[in-house]
Parts: C-alpha cells; structure tokens; sequence
C-alpha cells in the first residue's frame, strides 16, 4: 500500500461532509486540533456540518503500515475555505481496517 492508495478516503474527510464522515469515522474515533481540543465520534458528527474546505493539498507524506489492518498516514497538508488565507497544518490519521473497509480512529492537526 502506498499514501496515493490511501489519500482519497482521507481527502474524503478534508472535502466531504456528514455522510463521508459517518461512513469513514471509526466508532472509538478521536480527532484533536489546536484550539479546538480533543473530539470523540459524536462531536465531530455535530460539528462537521458547517463551511467545508474547498480544496487541500498535501505534501511530505509518509505513510507507516502497522500491519495488514492498521495504518498510519503523516503529511503536510495545505487547504482553502473560500478567499481566506490557506491553512497549513501537519496531520497524522491512523486508519484500521474492518470489515474490508478502512475507517478513520484517530487525526490529529497542528497548525504551522
């Protein structure tokens, strides 16, 4: 496996909305971010309705497989709301894979 295989369920998360979310997020998913503090699964759930980032880049990505099930992704990331200034972060998302499928367990970003 490679980042390239795992970046579109991760863009998902940057780009989608509510139903991406409820579909990748993990149920013992944690999510933490600078300001913010650490959120559970339902946290995230309610918050994520609101403006969404219109676009997000990556760069410096590393990608660690742990084993067959379990994965850990770290990047650079740029992204754009609307005319704002981008916001650029460093990210960790670690993915475990269930039932065939890969769902999110735990992201963290630290704003650069």
């Amino acid at each position: 496996m490679t980042f390239q295989d795992l970046w579109p369920t991760e863009e998902k998360l940057w780009l989608g909305g509510v139903e991406e979310y409820a579909q990748l997020l993990h149920s013992a998913c944690l999510m933490a971010f600078a300001g913010v503090g650490t959120l559970d699964r339902a946290a995230v759930m309610e918050t994520i309705g609101g403006q969404r980032w219109r676009s997000v880049s990556t760069r410096d990505a590393v990608l660690s497989e742990v084993d067959e099930d379990l994965a850990v992704l770290s990047y650079r990331a740029e992204a754009q709301r609307d005319a704002s200034a981008a916001y650029r972060c460093v990210c960790t998302s670690t993915y475990l894979r269930t039932d065939g499928r890969w769902r999110l367990v735990q992201h963290q970003q630290s704003a650069e």
